[in-house]
């Protein structure tokens, strides 16, 4: 049997990178997927690639989960379709990122509203629909635990630190219900998010010289994680934040 056999999982931003990788992944364990992606043509483009293997992505883009009345409609098409939510993976995000002299006040509420906002409202929207036994997993980041002079990203600890700190409140209101919630804090992965850090020599460097194992997270670093948390094996598991980076925070 399947680690995750006929569950309904909704995973934000599976148009790419980590999110791409959850879709498949849980499909390969016999969920039944739905996601969204700003990005109508990347959204297909996952939907694509895992019918080109057997498996199936429900849901279609654009879907801006920074709005609330869009965010209410994806958890009303995937209810409408399949009567409950069983994992809700907030996996999107979208960021910007800058010195604090050089950050503008539409760079914060951009952040905020692609980092945070999407998650309040994509959970309070699935929070009514999600039965005893759920999962919430929430997208956090080491942004959340320190700081680092390699590129300013004062919102983006704002947010993560937030996302954090919301799992834990979720679970103690969640535990009555028999809900789980954690989060996942991933350090430096390669994605098309962090693909103009990768490019950049220096930045590279100064962000990996503190990772112990002395590479690029992948997607599937995190998705592994993801994976055993949705799982009834980590049901003894809630309000706890899980770093995937390396080792950089031990440093």
């Amino acid at each position: 049997m399947k680690s995750l056999q006929d569950k309904v999982v909704l995973i934000s931003g599976s148009g790419g990178g980590i999110g791409s990788e959850a879709a498949r992944r849980f499909a390969e364990q016999g969920a039944v997927v739905f996601g969204c992606d700003l990005s109508a043509e990347n959204q297909q483009a996952t939907v694509d690639a895992l019918a080109a293997d057997g498996l199936t992505l429900h849901g279609s883009g654009s879907v801006d989960l920074g709005d609330p009345e869009q965010a209410a409609q994806w958890i009303d098409d995937a209810v409408a379709r399949f009567g409950r939510i069983d994992i809700l993976f907030n996996n999107a995000s979208a960021a910007r990122f800058g010195n604090l002299e050089d950050y503008s006040v539409d760079d914060w509420y951009f952040t905020t509203r692609n980092e945070l906002d999407n998650v309040f409202f994509s959970t309070k929207f699935a929070w009514p629909h999600i039965p005893r036994g759920g999962v919430i997993i929430n997208m956090g980041s080491t942004a959340a635990w320190r700081g680092t002079t390699a590129t300013g990203k004062v919102a983006h600890s704002a947010t993560k630190g937030a996302i954090v700190a919301m799992t834990r409140q979720l679970a103690a209101e969640g535990a009555k219900r028999g809900i789980r919630a954690v989060s996942i804090s991933p350090g430096f992965i390669k994605t098309p998010g962090t693909a103009p850090f990768i490019a950049n020599t220096a930045v590279k460097e100064q962000l990996l010289s503190g990772v112990l194992l002395d590479r690029l997270g992948e997607p599937s670093d995190v998705i592994s994680m993801a994976l055993y948390l949705a799982s009834d094996q980590a049901s003894f598991l809630t309000g706890s934040d899980f770093v995937v980076d390396g080792g950089m925070l031990a440093t």
